[in-house]
């Protein structure tokens, strides 16, 4: 099948390379254009671009695929998008995780001209979590499953048919990081099945989504990354566990800022009637003890400010040894 491959960040560079593994043709990339990244703050290409570039498929890169944007330039990058688009033979438009709206001219052109229209791939189970942060929002509240749908587009936010879902556990332990990778893995192994039923003639049963149980997984902002510990420890351990790899949750002791990346709920720890919420009241072999508003917390992997990722215990050496009482708090 010849595809037209719309992506950006490495959940859909991983569906990218299966579809290719799988033997399509990806005939047109779109992707975001180069950001700033990293310490030296250089240009750097997509996961998705580098792919295409490694395999020669042809890439475009304009910042809004809105014909009519008041810039000209972006309007013109657009238009030159869209006649691109417009003057090649393909089968059907994968998009994953673009991050550019796809406006109706788009959609009805992948529709026209492919003979499958224009398919997403999701990482929840919709109409669960529609919008930016699937993955995040899922471990924040506490979902105990989540998954992929692979979905005909429309024009709305994440509100067109299901033609096949898949399903993963969310475990007690799990991060944004692990828990991306794992539906990576599902959402590129779906797809490709997709594409390759329809490939053999397979009419797909398409499921519109039903209209109650709908939740928004708004964006992540870095402002949320601020530890809250008058909350329950585990609403403190979630968020935590949802902010790994970005941005990371932070708070504040004895004048520095730290990082949290990840932490559980202790099964037994002595508790202390007299803690306030953010004191340190003990340690594990690699873990600190930390009291919330509503039960303690393991904390296990810290990162200081200009440090390396590290167990609580090592990062917080310095302090157990020289402060009494140890206690974060919000800046």
């Amino acid at each position: 099948m010849k595809i037209v491959f719309a992506g950006t960040p490495e959940f859909a560079a991983q569906a990218m390379r299966a579809l290719h593994q799988a033997g399509h043709e990806i005939v047109l990339t779109l992707t975001q254009p180069d950001r700033r990244a990293g310490r030296g703050m250089h240009l750097q290409a997509s996961p998705v671009k580098m792919f295409a570039q490694e395999n020669n498929i042809p890439v475009l890169q304009p910042e809004t695929l809105k014909q009519t944007h008041a810039d000209l330039e972006k309007r013109s990058a657009a238009q030159a998008a869209y006649q691109f688009l417009a003057s090649i033979d393909f089968d059907a438009m994968v998009v994953v995780a673009y991050g550019l709206i796809l406006p109706q001219d788009i959609l009805d052109l992948a529709s026209r001209n492919g003979r499958h229209g224009c398919f997403n791939i999701h990482a929840s189970l919709l109409p669960r979590w529609r919008g930016a942060a699937p993955i995040q929002r899922a471990i924040e509240n506490g979902d105990a499953t989540t998954g992929v749908s692979i979905m005909q587009m429309d024009a709305g936010l994440d509100t067109g048919d299901t033609v096949l879902v898949g399903d993963l556990k969310i475990t007690p332990h799990e991060t944004t990081a692990s828990l991306h990778d794992r539906l990576a893995a599902l959402g590129a192994e779906l797809m490709v099945k997709t594409l390759s039923d329809l490939d053999q003639g397979v009419v797909l049963a398409r499921t519109p989504q039903p209209s109650d149980g709908i939740t928004y997984a708004e964006k992540i902002l870095k402002n949320e990354a601020e530890i809250d510990w008058q909350l329950s420890a585990d609403e403190v351990d979630r968020r935590i566990r949802a902010l790994n790899p970005f941005p990371g949750s932070t708070s504040s002791l004895a004048g520095e800022q730290f990082k949290f990346w990840n932490s559980c709920l202790p099964s037994q720890v002595q508790t202390h009637d007299d803690a306030f919420p953010g004191q340190v009241i003990g340690f594990s072999a690699d873990g600190a003890y930390v009291q919330c508003g509503d039960g303690v917390i393991e904390i296990l992997e810290m990162q200081k400010p200009g440090g390396k990722k590290t167990s609580a215990s090592a990062c917080l050496q310095t302090h157990r040894t020289q402060e009494k009482i140890m206690q974060f708090k919000k800046d």
